[in-house]
């Protein structure tokens, strides 16, 4: 399906971009904690409301 030359360079690519984004997100490291306080609870919040969904769902259907 992919050449050789394909999925080495598809590889590479992923690796080097896993390593940018990695540099990046350590970089902006602190305004994350500075400016993205309690983002963890919404992101909970919106889990638990798509699991009450599914509930839901599988209990009437």
């Amino acid at each position: 399906m992919f050449t050789t030359g394909q999925l080495i360079f598809g590889i590479l690519f992923f690796i080097a971009f896993a390593i940018i984004i990695g540099y990046q997100y350590r970089k902006d490291l602190n305004l994350h904690k500075k400016y993205y306080k309690g983002t963890l609870w919404v992101l909970l919040a919106f889990i638990g409301f798509i699991g009450m969904i599914a509930a839901v769902k599988f209990i009437f259907i």
